[in-house]
């Protein structure tokens, strides 16, 4: 199985580490990358094989994995369109609907859609997965082996599911930033200094995280043990079910959603 990325960024660099860790050769693996310095890099780091032309590049292979930006996409499938040779496409591009690809491809229909997240530059990522009328089981397994190499896979059954898995995960590692970014402010407010507060906060997180996966139980009753009536944990939680922080937290993963399919529309249009 021979594998081209097209586009060299910070994900076909975790996917290509993730699948040299998992015992792939560098034989196996190349990149299509127009910046010389990126190039350059790539080569460095992982002693593949980088292209400039796209041609080039897409020649021989089995699997193309289309890891550029979402507005990049739609030049690069006019482009890529002479060169196809019925390889599978898999996409890791937000936004852009596998139906889209399909057709910009003159209806190729061997197309795999991926939403990846960020904890997959460390290999601790989840990808939702969807595959079009056109996949076989064979290319769902080698879409999920390269996928896998930087962490857990989902597959749902209809596309639009993945504007929800955008909306949790591809989104959701923001959120988690953003309320450890809220409890390190805490702590700093209550005189802890701020790499203690880091500290506190990212162990907690981490702890609690780990605690949840391994557990059979309801994060609602894991939650509930902690919370011991008339404790201090008890006070923060009323305080938050007094501000609504849950309906909040609800309401902007409902945004995003809603976001994921507004830039589909927009992007489909073209």
């Amino acid at each position: 199985m021979k594998i081209t990325f097209v586009g060299g960024g910070n994900m076909a660099s975790a996917l290509i580490s993730g699948l040299l860790r998992q015992g792939f050769s560098v034989e196996q693996l190349q990149v299509i990358e127009i910046n010389p310095d990126s190039r350059e890099k790539l080569k460095q780091n992982y002693g593949i094989s980088v292209f400039e032309n796209l041609a080039e590049g897409i020649a021989g292979c089995d699997i193309i994995v289309l890891s550029v930006k979402p507005q990049q996409l739609r030049d690069l499938t006019r482009d890529l369109v002479p060169v196809l040779d019925n390889q599978l496409v898999i996409s890791i591009a937000a936004g852009i609907r596998a139906s889209d690809i399909v057709r910009w491809l003159n209806d190729h229909n061997r197309v795999i859609r991926a939403m990846p997240n960020t904890p997959s530059l460390v290999g601790s990522g989840v990808a939702g997965l969807y595959a079009t009328p056109g996949i076989d089981p064979q290319d769902q397994k080698n879409a999920e082996s390269i996928l896998a190499a930087v962490g857990s896979t989902l597959w749902v059954n209809e596309e639009e599911l993945l504007h929800a898995v955008t909306a949790i995960s591809g989104s959701g590692p923001a959120y988690v930033f953003y309320f450890i970014e809220a409890m390190q402010q805490a702590g700093v407010e209550l005189g802890l200094t701020t790499e203690q507060a880091k500290r506190l906060s990212l162990l907690t997180f981490a702890g609690a995280s780990k605690l949840a996966s391994s557990s059979d139980d309801d994060v609602a009753l894991l939650r509930a043990r902690v919370t011991s009536k008339g404790g201090t944990t008890e006070q923060a939680i009323l305080t938050m079910e007094k501000n609504e922080i849950k309906c909040k937290i609800i309401a902007a993963i409902h945004a995003a959603n809603d976001r994921s399919r507004e830039m589909s529309d927009e992007y489909g249009k073209i």
